[in-house]
């Protein structure tokens, strides 16, 4: 089995401290690959896969570590939250007060006289 380490150009060996971390950095850029994104060069090869590891070996792409990471990821989560409650939370103005008004006249949740909550 080939060392894929012993690929990397001598000034690219400190960038990764071991094959694993070669590989996700390879397995995120193929990832962005195949949802779209564009080679940094001409490619010499046709799979992505192929061509996200040739990237990552010759550091055409720069991929981050430990904390900045960490902080990363996590500004990804709270603009990803923000966005969905954005979507789902709706404006509580004059469009939900006319909607409700609207909503009422087919659906009356309010008791009417002489009915008790146990008769049907």
């Amino acid at each position: 089995m080939i060392n894929p380490l012993s690929l990397l150009l001598e000034s690219n060996q400190q960038r990764f401290d071991s094959r694993y971390r070669l590989v996700i950095a390879a397995s995120q850029r193929a990832k962005h690959l195949l949802q779209g994104a564009r080679p940094v060069g001409p490619p010499k090869f046709l799979k992505e896969t192929t061509i996200a590891l040739d990237e990552v070996l010759h550091g055409q792409v720069e991929f981050l570590t430990d904390k900045e990471a960490r902080q990363a990821i996590k500004d990804a989560k709270r603009g990803k939250e923000s966005e969905i409650e954005r979507m789902v939370l709706p404006d509580t103005g004059e469009d939900a007060r006319e909607i409700k008004k609207e909503l009422s006249v087919y659906v009356d949740d309010s008791a009417k006289p002489g009915e008790s909550e146990g008769e049907e």
